[in-house]
């Protein structure tokens, strides 16, 4: 079986080449010169990766470092396009990720809760205590400053990532108990998130909870929604979704509603005292909806193509947009970034080591089965890196808060990775996991 496709492989000489010319710059003194084979280095070496079977897992976090390479080396062509601030594509690139979860939820995730509360529970209890508590300690013991300390604790605040799920399944995990855990502790982040942020950051800076809470709902919560009903869209059962009349309907009045909110409706959908809920999430999903019932019309009723395109687009769209949101963050605070990153490279393997571990063994005190302690430990230990860094620059409206997600996130898609390939090579065994479900009790 050949692990390299045909033609992504060649990158792999390219890379070479450019590591050459990186270390020759450096090495006579023209660092000034380095920067762009240093961009086309990390490129090429993700699009190696890309093509190998057993590294593909790695491209995401090698990708990242071409978008911050690049950042750090022409800051300026993050900054603004033609007058126009990229900073404010931060939130809506975050709703188009989060849109993107919530396409391959369905309520039965959310009502499994009720056939597995007790490793629920587990679950929610460990994330929303060890985690920020954890950020709370590395944040004193590294002496950042007060913006990067809050973030530290805004990337240990908030809930479980997506990237969990798909971790979860290659470690043999329980995928259901992963997808329940996430959807849930996504669900309750606008209360848990502002709560835990009022108490333990609100030392370093000063926090609105309302305006966070509004903020959460506004770019997690409503497009999360709207995935809901694109899934049913595109996956429903029901032969109305297959009809091209209906599929168009939907399509039009989506967008046209849209339009409508946007160009009539107040900037708020809701204002309470000096905090608002705005309207560029229903936007956002609206015109996703219609997106989709538009792309579903087209691709699976006229051309009869595959049924499964938007789990092949999605992916690709989530790392393009946090890629994107990297770079942006990262141009804004580069000398910030070249003081501290050492530092929160540390604190983020740190934390990520502890979420993991505690994650784990606390779920075996739990009395859970092997498979859910494995769940629990992905969950715990991998957070929601993109609604972090959308919180940081458009609620607490700081870059240097960013900073520490920005460096979170990919790491913990690294370590996640690797810890998922080890338990693979570990599978759970039926009569293993028959065996402690006996010996414990099952999982209530």
């Amino acid at each position: 079986m050949r692990t390299e496709s045909s033609f992504l492989r060649y990158f792999k000489f390219i890379f070479g080449i450019c590591l050459t010319a990186v270390v020759v710059m450096l090495l006579t003194g023209h660092r000034a010169w380095a920067g762009p084979p240093l961009i086309a280095m990390f490129g090429s070496l993700a699009l190696y990766f890309m093509s190998h079977r057993i590294l593909k897992s790695f491209a995401f976090t090698v990708w990242v470092f071409a978008f911050v390479s690049a950042s750090m080396v022409y800051p300026v062509a993050f900054m603004s396009w033609f007058g126009f601030n990229l900073g404010i594509l931060i939130v809506p690139l975050i709703q188009v990720i989060m849109f993107g979860m919530g396409t391959t939820l369905c309520l039965a995730d959310f009502g499994r809760v009720f056939k597995m509360p007790w490793p629920v529970f587990v679950g929610f209890v460990l994330q929303f205590s060890v985690m920020p508590l954890t950020g709370l300690a590395l944040a004193k013991a590294f002496g950042f400053d007060a913006e990067v300390a809050a973030g530290v604790v805004l990337i240990g605040s908030c809930p479980g990532g997506v990237a969990s799920n798909l971790m979860t399944y290659l470690a043999g995990g329980n995928v259901a108990l992963s997808v329940t855990m996430t959807s849930c502790s996504t669900l309750v982040s606008p209360l848990m998130t502002p709560f835990l942020m009022d108490k333990l950051a609100g030392q370093f800076i000063e926090i609105n909870f309302l305006a966070m809470m509004f903020g959460i709902i506004n770019m997690i919560i409503v497009p999360i929604v709207a995935g809901l009903i694109a899934n049913r869209i595109l996956y429903g059962r029901h032969k109305a979704f297959s009809l091209g009349g209906v599929l168009a309907f939907v399509g039009a009045a989506c967008v046209l509603l849209a339009a409508g909110i946007g160009f009539l409706a107040p900037s708020a959908v809701l204002t309470y005292g000096d905090a608002s809920l705005s309207k560029d999430g229903f936007i956002v999903g609206l015109l996703l909806i219609g997106v989709v019932a538009i792309a579903k019309l087209v691709i699976s009723v006229w051309l009869k193509g595959p049924e499964n395109w938007m789990n092949k687009a999605l992916p690709i769209v989530s790392m393009a947009g946090i890629c994107f949101i990297i770079a942006i963050i990262t141009a804004r605070s580069a000398e910030k970034l070249i003081a501290v990153g050492p530092y929160l490279i540390a604190a983020a393997i740190i934390h990520n080591f502890v979420g993991y571990i505690l994650g784990y063994w606390l779920a075996r005190a739990g009395r859970l089965d092997e498979s859910s302690c494995r769940t629990v430990a992905f969950e715990v230990g991998m957070q929601n890196g993109g609604m972090a860094s959308g919180l940081a620059m458009n609620v607490l409206k700081s870059a240097p808060a960013a900073l520490a997600p920005a460096i979170f996130g990919p790491w913990m898609n690294v370590s996640g990775s690797v810890l998922a390939t080890w338990w693979h090579r570990k599978p759970v065994r039926k009569n293993q996991q028959d065996a402690e479900t006996g010996s414990k009790g099952d999982t209530r």
